[in-house]
């Protein structure tokens, strides 16, 4: 089984980084063939709104999200992570999401009239740490992730949430989310399709 996972902190090294290294780290251990993406090293730019995948499925956009596309839908396992900024994932992580507006259209494409889709055998996840302990914080980057997963034909499978953590590195004084976060990529290769429990 195929796993990606998208850094998508502009902070290289911190929390979201390091519980997204333990999430491949269990995929890995589990067999997964692991691939990753770090958004603060590509060239991304966001969706410009130009209609050119209507009719084909395809970005007309020539840059970095070129190299990001083939991983998208080749990869049966997803894992995006990222910090929380004024309670949303990161400009970086957004960028590749709105991107993926070409591959919704393809999914259309490909579906005749009144046909249902059908999802693929893995699923999405997602990693996030926010330094508040709001109890909503999370809520808007779900809702992204569930749609953008949607766009992929993968289901939404939650993930791991962490409050409270801001310092860099500061995730290593938490142990029960790296474990978590090992677990997440474990069963996720496992178990195709598997979904958190609620946390």
């Amino acid at each position: 089984m195929k796993v990606l996972g998208i850094y998508g902190s502009p902070r290289q090294g911190g929390n979201s980084d390091m519980l997204l290294d333990e999430a491949l780290r269990g995929a890995r251990d589990a067999g997964g063939e692991v691939f990753s993406v770090h958004c603060c090293e590509l060239q991304i730019a966001g969706c410009v709104e130009c209609g050119g995948c209507d009719e084909t499925g395809e970005c007309v956009v020539g840059d970095d999200m070129q190299k990001v596309y083939p991983l998208l839908v080749q990869c049966d396992v997803i894992v995006l992570a990222s910090p929380m900024f004024f309670y949303g994932i990161t400009s970086q992580a957004k960028a590749v999401i709105d991107r993926c507006q070409a591959l919704w259209c393809k999914v259309k494409l490909g579906l005749l009239p009144g046909q249902k889709r059908v999802f693929r055998e893995g699923a999405g996840y997602l990693i996030c740490v926010g330094a508040t302990k709001g109890k909503t914080l999370f809520d808007g980057a779900e809702l992204v992730a569930k749609y953008f997963y949607d766009a992929l034909d993968l289901r939404y499978g939650r993930g791991v949430f962490v409050r409270s953590v801001e310092g860099k590195g500061d995730i290593a004084q938490h142990p029960d989310a790296l474990a978590q976060a090992y677990r997440l990529g474990q069963n996720a290769v496992a178990t195709p399709g598997w979904i958190v429990e609620n946390q």
